[in-house]
């Protein structure tokens, strides 16, 4: 079979929807699929104009001229006019749901816009349960059975990391530090726990600024850092050495950070929000954003050690769970549907 996959947002800063494609590549080529990378790299993806020439205009040109039998998207976006069967995959519907921070002509194109191509895709895959559920709850009478919950797999650099002894200071926070991960949950909580320290990894926004400010106004802003994006060395460094991953989303379709931190053996804590409790299942606490004082409790729990034989237990689950070479599996066989 041979697959024309976008590969755009591999240029340059990868962040979730990048390490997704640079993790199923490589398995799906060890199943014998026939993959053809396209990507442009004089153009920059994080520019909303460069991003739509791209998907618009340049993606099904080269998509046609690969010679590939079928297009996957895996960016959560669509051409409005292609000649090859689509797969698209959705990894959350934060663009309709919860990102009302944003410009309104984003807020259109990856929402709106988006919504009505993907009733044009042959198949569409998503990273959870509460992923499909909540497209198609949007997607009013589409076939469900186009619709497939595939977990994305962990990089192999976390489940094979060697955890150091953890500093019992660390709280590690990974992803774009935006508000839907309501990292000012953890700047509060800090105020609760004195020899805590957090570490926030991530491409940032306007709202890593407006976490900055409610910490000095804690007193805590020397316990707080904002790294900014870190290569893949650095932040498998700070899982090795961290005490607890957080992630006290109020949205997310999968939850990269959970699953990392579960592979990696590494406690972590995670919000009721949407697809956080289907990731972690029983292998991590699982507290409501209603309860501060939960999370004060979950987070001094971990930091004083009392998570890490649980964490060191679930591992191997993880690991199985979250495996690339499952999900290439499961994508060859919607990619099967697609052209039939």
């Amino acid at each position: 079979m041979n697959v024309a996959i976008d590969a755009q947002l591999t240029v340059g800063t990868a962040t979730g929807i990048g390490e997704y494609v640079r993790g199923l590549v490589p398995a799906l080529r060890r199943r014998g699929v026939d993959v053809v990378e396209l990507r442009e790299p004089r153009l920059d993806p994080w520019r909303f104009d460069r991003r739509v020439l791209w998907d618009q205009c340049l993606l099904p040109v080269r998509a046609r001229r690969s010679g590939a039998s079928l297009l996957h998207c895996p960016a959560g976006t669509l051409p409005w006019i292609a000649s090859l069967p689509l797969v698209a995959t959705v990894h959350d519907v934060a663009w309709l749901a919860a990102q009302r921070h944003a410009r309104a002509y984003a807020r259109y194109y990856f929402g709106k816009f988006s919504l009505r191509r993907y009733r044009n895709a042959a198949q569409i895959i998503v990273d959870s349960q509460h992923a499909r559920t909540a497209l198609l709850q949007f997607l009013k009478n589409f076939d469900g059975r186009r619709v497939a919950a595939i977990y994305p797999g962990v990089a192999h650099e976390f489940c094979s990391l060697e955890r150091a002894a953890p500093d019992g200071r660390t709280i590690l926070a990974v992803g774009t530090i935006e508000p839907r991960k309501n990292l000012e949950l953890l700047v509060r909580a800090l105020a609760h726990l004195p020899r805590a320290r957090l570490v926030a990894v991530g491409p940032e926004t306007p709202y890593a600024q407006r976490c900055m400010e409610l910490a000095q106004r804690l007193g805590v802003a020397e316990r707080v850092e904002m790294r900014g994006y870190e290569s893949r060395a650095a932040v498998l460094s700070l899982y090795r050495t961290s005490a607890v991953v957080a992630v006290p989303s109020l949205y997310e379709g999968f939850g990269y950070a959970a699953a990392q931190a579960l592979c990696a053996g590494v406690p972590c804590v995670v919000s009721d929000r949407t697809s956080l409790p289907e990731v972690v299942g029983d292998a991590a606490p699982v507290v409501s954003l209603e309860d501060f004082g939960g999370w004060i409790a979950a987070l001094r729990h971990a930091l004083d050690g009392g998570d890490d034989v649980r964490a060191a237990r679930e591992r191997a689950a993880a690991t199985t769970r979250f495996s690339w070479d499952a999900a290439a599996a499961a994508v060859e066989r919607r990619y099967a549907l697609a052209v039939q």
